[in-house]
């Protein structure tokens, strides 16, 4: 048995474990500057509210931008884990209002070069996580780049965030293109959201949405699930100055109030399709098995 077929096996035995209680969101992006980091810590804020714990896995490994946003710089990423013996708790770090997160720094990159029992023991030591947090919100980098789809196409739920430029829209395209591409990619069990951003009305946002949903249902056969939208607002940049999430700075503003209506659709789950929930032990392992191929 060779080392792609271990860990094929790893994944198996993962599948057939009971259902998961921690749910797992991707939060990704066609472009940078659309404001998908923003996104992941002011839902992971508004998660918290409602009585979650939740954790944030940066897997943007080329930027620090949940750190910076959270004015925290973690003692110990990811990389501490693979290289250093670390324990998932050491390298969790507690940001504002009891929201946690973990950076990928380097290891993210450095995931291809570990052999198998590497491997076993990493996804053992994140397998901890199911009993630390009920919502891991991950955030990726922005762009079409392996690393982005390899976390996105192992995701059960992804939110797309996207603005009305054409630009964003196109970059989304290439985005859901590239994963409908991708050997990884089942489209019948991951749930894709799309969240409007820097909006200046829900007639533009549902705009954005529909010109996105028509051409990937077309070419793509991808469906689309709308999920709403941010507005344009300066009190973004303001709290961006302050280096705090817009739902701490200026919790009545309605980007806040935007955030807390779709954190509270996500958790309800009316408008939504159920996915299965296969554990953050099977989540990680299709993510390196994937990397380890390439």
């Amino acid at each position: 048995m060779d080392q792609a077929e271990k860990l094929r096996a790893i994944i198996k035995q993962q599948n057939q474990v009971s259902t998961s209680s921690t749910r797992i969101i991707t939060v990704t992006s066609g472009k940078g500057g659309v404001g998908k980091s923003s996104t992941s810590i002011n839902l992971a804020l508004q998660f918290r509210r409602e009585g979650k714990r939740v954790l944030i896995f940066d897997a943007d490994f080329g930027l620090a931008n949940i750190e910076v946003m959270f004015g925290v710089i973690p003692k110990y990423t990811l990389a501490d884990i693979m290289f250093k013996g670390r324990e998932i708790k050491e390298i969790i770090t507690e940001g504002p209002e009891g929201v946690m997160f973990v950076s990928g720094g380097s290891g993210i990159a450095k995931l291809v070069n570990l052999d198998h029992e590497q491997v076993k023991r990493l996804v053992h030591k994140l397998s901890d996580l199911e009993d630390i947090a009920d919502v891991i919100i991950v955030d990726t980098g922005a762009g079409i780049s392996s690393s982005v789809l390899e976390f996105v196409a192992s995701s059960p739920e992804v939110l797309l965030v996207t603005t009305p430029e054409p630009t964003s829209i196109t970059d989304s395209y290439a985005l859901l293109k590239a994963l409908a591409m991708h050997q990884d990619f089942d489209r019948d069990s991951v749930k894709i959201n799309v969240i409007a951003n820097k909006v200046s009305s829900a007639a533009e946002s549902k705009a954005v949405y529909e010109k996105l949903s028509a051409v990937v249902q077309r070419f793509l056969g991808i469906e689309l699930i709308y999920l709403g939208d941010v507005p344009f607002d300066s009190n973004i940049t303001r709290a961006v100055m302050k280096q705090k999430p817009v739902s701490i700075a200026y919790p009545s503003s309605n980007p806040a109030k935007a955030f807390r209506a779709i954190s509270e659709r996500l958790i309800n789950g009316d408008d939504c399709v159920t996915v299965e929930k296969k554990g953050v032990s099977y989540f990680f392992s299709k993510v390196f098995e994937t990397r380890r191929r390439k």
